[in-house]
């Protein structure tokens, strides 16, 4: 990291440079204190997720007064460009079951998320941090999105489909079958400029927790213990996995093609376009229910997207092994500028639950610290500078210098 120099060694130094200067010192210092789990022991410093006792997140805690916030690191200079110095992490709200799916709307100045195991969908409003059920039930829905037209697309578990919400307010099925196959349980969608909409296919809305297991017999139900009737509405019909996990683009006309294969990438959960729509990153995640092979390892690939929609040159874009720790990612965005962020469950290990930051050709250039596991993240704002930050039982956001790439 270097220090800015001004121009005239006699000049008064101006306030960004000082807070740059500042911002720098405290990085440096977060750096030096090595591993975050190392650092439990050592010298006092500010209050983060990992000193003792560790810092409140809420609004009642003690303010952030330092340039970077002790939870923000910056591995790589580079990072410095993206990371607002005088900005602190922020819990907004709390006492879900588990977070997952932010998306931003911008014609509406709100984010909406979901709080799987509750079967419904949150609203955070901008303008006073109101939050309110924005929608109950929502068949335990998991990833949101915001199309080009600013329509909402959704994720459903409980009914293993990908639907939009048209201005009127009407729900409009995109995707419930492949090929006359039931889906899994639909995870994440992103949408396409050319008005496609990508999203993956793996089965861990097949779990009582976050949606419906499968009929008596089938994969996620195989001993047929489970009465997936059970707290569902009459006339509920449970279905039956019936395809490997895959990840598929809907077609503007409404077909559905098959786009990523399970052999390719197994038990696919995150997905994002770069900002060019160039490349095409998915997520990894670990086996699901039902799984009879591997399942994922938590890595995260990136494919180019060819102009006739046909993904080629898959490659391993990160392990995303950080200090010997894995951090596996669920979630993805990328800024403007190509760099990839993921959010990262590091299970118990204190320090590397949160966000991991990476430049376009995988190197790891930065890390935001939470005290949870993040399952998903989004940009929004008016300005599209804030990252949300899904986390477990919370709602987590901090102010960037950078801006997403994408709606929603």
């Amino acid at each position: 990291m270097t220090r800015e120099v001004p121009r005239d060694p006699q000049s008064t130094m101006s306030r960004r440079t000082l807070v740059h200067g500042l911002a720098i010192t405290a990085g440096a210092t977060a750096l030096a204190a090595g591993g975050a789990l190392a650092q439990q022991g050592g010298e006092l410093g500010p209050p983060s997720t990992i000193t003792s006792p560790p810092r409140d997140f809420g609004p009642g805690g003690a303010p952030t007064t330092y340039f970077w916030d002790p939870d923000i690191i910056a591995v790589d200079p580079s990072f410095n460009d993206l990371a607002q110095p005088n900005a602190a992490i922020k819990r907004l709200h709390t006492g879900l079951l588990w977070a997952e799916g932010p998306a931003w709307s911008a014609q509406g100045r709100y984010l909406l998320w979901s709080d799987i195991p509750n079967n419904r969908q949150m609203r955070w409003s901008e303008d006073d941090g109101r939050v309110s059920v924005f929608r109950s039930p929502s068949n335990n829905s998991n990833g949101n999105s915001f199309d080009f037209q600013g329509r909402q697309l959704s994720c459903e578990h409980l009914t293993r489909r990908v639907v939009r919400y048209e201005h009127d307010g009407t729900a409009t099925v995109l995707a419930d079958n492949f090929n006359g196959k039931k889906l899994n349980s639909p995870n994440d969608v992103v949408a396409h400029p050319d008005g496609s909409y990508w999203f993956t296919d793996p089965p861990y809305g097949g779990q009582l927790y976050e949606g419906e297991p499968d009929v008596a017999g089938g994969p996620s139900n195989a001993g047929g213990k489970l009465n997936p009737r059970i707290g569902q509405p009459a006339g509920f019909v449970p279905g039956r996995r019936e395809l490997p996990t895959n990840c598929y683009r809907v077609d503007p006309s409404g077909r559905t093609d098959l786009v990523v294969t399970e052999d390719q990438v197994p038990d696919p959960n995150g997905l994002a376009f770069s900002p060019d729509y160039k490349k095409l990153y998915v997520a990894s995640t670990g086996k699901g229910p039902g799984d009879s092979g591997a399942g994922g390892k938590g890595d995260m690939f990136v494919f180019d997207v060819g102009t006739d929609n046909k993904l080629s040159n898959q490659k391993k874009f990160s392990d995303c092994v950080i200090d010997g720790v894995k951090c596996g990612p669920d979630g993805v965005r990328c800024d403007v500028n190509g760099n990839v962020w993921l959010s990262s469950n590091a299970g118990r290990r204190v320090g590397y639950n949160g966000v991991t930051v990476w430049s376009p050709d995988g190197k790891l250039i930065g890390r935001i610290r939470l005290p949870e596991v993040c399952g998903n993240i989004c940009f929004g704002g008016p300005k599209r500078n804030r990252l949300f930050m899904a986390a477990s039982q919370s709602l987590y956001a901090v102010y960037t210098a950078t801006q997403g790439a994408g709606p929603g």
